[in-house]
C-alpha cells in the first residue's frame, strides 16, 4: 500500500513534467499557414468538425482577398434609374429579390444613390404623380476595387452599410460588393431563395479576371475561354487544377499553366469550390 501511494506523487509530477516540455517542444504558430496546419490536424484528430475549420480558415485568410475578387460585375447589376417611375421600380424590386439597388444617371455612368427596398412599403400607391426617388435614396458609398475584404467588412459593420459600389482605377463604376459577399468568404456560399447563379460556372469580373466554379466542365471552360485543356483525364476544371498542384491545395494558393494563372479562393481539405482565374495571355500580370 504504501508503495501505491507513494507513486501517485511521482506520476503527478512526470505528467506535470511532460505538459511543461511540450510547451518548448511545439513551437507557437509563426503565420498564417501554419494556424491552418495546425487546424486541420485537429480536425483530422475529431477535435474540430470541418464545418468549424472551414469558417476558422476563411476568417484567418479572408485579409487576402481582394474587392475585385468577389464583387458583382457592372455588367450584371440590378439598377434602377433616376428617372423610373414607381409602377416600374416595383415588378424589378419584386422580380429580382434584392434589398438595395443602384440608383444610376440616365447615362449609366453616374451612381446617385441607393434605394432600399423597405423605403418602397411606406409609399401609398396613388402617389405615382408625385413620386421622385431622390426623396427616398440614400447617399451611396465607394470603395476602390484593390480593398481588403477584411478592412470591408470592418468598415461596414462600424457604418451600418450592407452595400458598397466599387470604382476601378479612373474612378469608374466597377461593380458592387455586399456585406453578404464578404461573409460567404468566411462562413460558405449563403443560400438564398433568390440566388439565380447557382447554374452560373463562370463569372467575369473585370478585363480578364473571372471567378470559376471548380465544378465547371472543362470542356464548358474550353468554351469560354477558347483553350484547349485536355477532359480525357478530368471532367472539372477543379480536378485538373488539383492534378497541376500535385495535392489538394488551400486557399490562396496559386499556380500558372495552360496561359492561365489559377489562384484557389475557396477550398476545403478535400476539395478545391471556387477559383480566381486570369488570362494570362492577354498580357496583363496577375497581382
Amino acid at each position: 500500500m504504501n508503495d501505491g501511494q507513494s507513486s501517485r506523487p511521482y506520476s503527478g509530477s512526470m505528467s506535470n513534467w511532460l505538459r511543461r516540455s511540450m510547451k518548448f517542444l511545439t513551437p507557437a504558430p509563426t503565420d498564417r499557414q501554419h494556424i491552418i496546419e495546425l487546424l486541420h490536424e485537429a480536425e483530422h484528430h475529431h477535435l474540430i468538425d470541418t464545418g468549424t475549420v472551414a469558417m476558422m480558415e476563411g476568417a484567418l485568410l479572408v485579409s487576402e482577398l481582394k474587392v475585385r475578387d468577389i464583387m458583382v460585375p457592372r455588367s450584371k447589376m440590378v439598377f434602377i434609374e433616376e428617372d423610373a417611375k414607381l409602377a416600374d421600380i416595383l415588378p424589378e424590386v419584386i422580380e429580382s429579390g434584392h434589398s438595395r439597388f443602384p440608383v444610376l444617371d440616365d447615362k449609366h455612368a453616374k451612381v446617385l444613390g441607393i434605394l432600399l427596398a423597405k423605403d418602397l412599403l411606406a409609399i401609398p400607391i396613388d402617389t405615382e404623380s408625385s413620386f421622385d426617388i431622390k426623396d427616398i435614396m440614400r447617399p451611396p458609398v465607394f470603395i476602390p476595387d484593390s480593398k481588403r475584404l477584411n478592412i470591408l467588412l470592418r468598415e461596414f459593420r462600424a457604418s451600418r452599410n450592407h452595400l458598397a459600389i466599387v470604382l476601378d482605377e479612373y474612378g469608374e463604376i466597377d461593380g458592387l460588393v455586399s456585406i453578404e459577399d464578404v461573409i460567404e468568404q468566411i462562413v460558405g456560399e449563403i443560400d438564398d431563395e433568390h440566388d439565380i447563379e447557382d447554374e452560373e460556372f463562370i463569372r467575369q469580373h473585370r478585363g480578364n479576371r473571372f471567378t470559376v466554379k471548380a465544378h465547371t466542365p472543362i470542356d464548358t471552360f474550353n468554351e469560354y475561354f477558347a483553350s484547349k485543356f485536355d477532359d480525357a483525364t478530368f471532367d472539372t476544371i477543379g480536378g485538373l487544377a488539383t492534378d497541376e498542384f500535385g495535392h489538394v491545395p488551400g486557399r490562396a494558393e496559386k499556380i500558372e499553366f495552360g496561359g492561365f494563372e489559377f489562384k484557389v479562393l475557396r477550398a476545403d481539405k478535400r476539395r478545391i469550390h471556387v477559383l480566381r482565374v486570369i488570362r494570362l495571355a492577354e498580357g496583363r500580370e496577375p497581382d
